[in-house]
């Protein structure tokens, strides 16, 4: 492919990014991941400035870039509703047919994430998002697949902790200590997780890529650790590697491009210390293509 961008010219790029202060980007790594996937999307690595911001590790497409990328798909909005209290739109596609989706203050009440200040203080600016997003999803998915809006995103964390779920996984984890564990997910879905040691799926996921973003979390959650030492973490993400390996051959290029952004955009570094898991040893694009 000639219009990839050669891996030592996004570095570069990268560190601009980083330094600038001006993407909510904190670092080179972060910045580099987000320009990887966007390459991977057959877009130039600086779109990832533009288009993404980073919240509580995930990226996280930016509403008005979503709604561009479907609008460039052929995909059409017609705006009924567009109020503080309440917004609806109709969201058309050649290939997704056509829907009415409303979202209301009321409504994000009903669901407890109304109370944020951004729900206060922009009230139809997240009504908007969320229409947009599930618009979006609902018509024609392939092209927000795996992404969600800043706004969504700023709602995923609860506003207090999660009651703890007795669910007998302090045998299987071993002495993986249960605060470093994301939540137990319910094992509903057909895409399974699991720990080392263990028979039984720790969670399961309805999409790949909710499965990719459970197992990034896992490797964040283990490297981040303060009880293990670094051999240690490096043993232990080998295992949680082997332990998914089925999955694991399972995904597309894409995915595993992306479960490899997941990671270093947590703050995983992907050095001779870091992850074993097959994000890390993805080979690194080569500088001299062209």
């Amino acid at each position: 492919m000639s219009n990839l961008v050669p891996f030592n010219e996004i570095e570069q790029m990268a560190t601009s990014v980083a330094a600038s202060k001006l993407f909510g980007i904190n670092n080179k790594d972060q910045a580099v991941a987000l320009m990887l996937l966007c390459q991977a999307e057959g877009l130039h690595p600086a779109i990832a400035a533009r288009d993404y911001h980073l919240i509580q590790g995930r990226p996280a497409l930016k509403a008005d870039a979503m709604l561009a990328r479907f609008q460039q798909a052929g995909g059409k909005v017609d705006w009924k509703e567009y109020t503080n209290d309440k917004v609806t739109g109709v969201f058309s596609h050649p290939q997704g047919g056509s829907l009415e989706v409303s979202w209301s203050l009321a409504q994000a009440k009903a669901i407890g994430i109304a109370n944020k200040d951004n729900w206060k203080n922009y009230p139809r600016a997240m009504l908007r998002a969320r229409v947009v997003s599930e618009g979006i999803r609902s018509v024609y998915p392939g092209c927000v697949v795996g992404v969600y809006t800043p706004e969504e995103v700023q709602d995923f964390a609860p506003s207090s902790p999660a009651p703890a779920k007795d669910m007998g996984m302090a045998e299987r984890v071993e002495d993986v200590p249960a605060t470093e564990i994301p939540d137990i997910q319910e094992a509903d879905g057909a895409f399974k997780l699991y720990l080392p040691n263990s028979e039984e799926p720790y969670a399961a996921y309805h999409t790949k890529e909710e499965w990719v973003s459970g197992y990034a979390q896992m490797v964040f959650k283990i490297f981040n650790s303060p009880k293990f030492t670094e051999e240690a973490k490096e043993e232990k993400l080998s295992m949680l590697d082997k332990s998914n390996d089925e999955m694991l051959a399972k995904l597309d290029s894409f995915q595993k491009l992306k479960l490899r952004t997941e990671i270093v955009a947590m703050g995983v570094p992907q050095g001779p210390k870091a992850s074993k898991s097959p994000s890390s040893q993805e080979q690194e694009p080569n500088e001299k293509t062209s």
